[in-house]
């Protein structure tokens, strides 16, 4: 039953992904992934509202299945944050590479703290 929620998240978080990346990405004309952060961002906080409701006990493990793992798991990409981190590289964009590691990094730590800090 787990591995089917995880699958049933998965399957709502990839398409929704893709489509904040593609709507962000169209509203700015820049080559930084502003995209991919903000997916990665917003999975973060809401991992962390999500594990601090669940060792608090307001969130059984199958809703942590479903929205963290499943949800989570593939709204949020590492791969294409570090994919995207070396095309900025090679194109010579070495500032907007370093700025992309640390604010995705350090916002994505401070996502996270403050969602399970809201509900921990």
């Amino acid at each position: 039953m787990t591995v089917l929620l995880v699958a049933l998240g998965a399957a709502v978080g990839a398409p929704l992904r893709y489509l904040v990346d593609r709507a962000v990405q169209a509203r700015h004309d820049a080559v930084f992934p502003w995209g991919t952060l903000t997916v990665n961002v917003t999975g973060s906080l809401i991992l962390g509202l999500l594990t601090g409701a669940a060792l608090a006990g307001a969130v059984p493990g199958s809703v942590m299945a479903l929205l963290g793992t499943g949800l989570c798991g593939a709204l949020t990409t590492y791969s294409t944050f570090g994919y995207e981190t070396v095309k900025l590289v090679e194109t010579g964009s070495f500032g907007q590479a370093f700025a992309n590691v640390a604010v995705s990094v350090t916002a994505g730590l401070v996502a996270a703290t403050v969602g399970y800090t809201l509900t921990a």
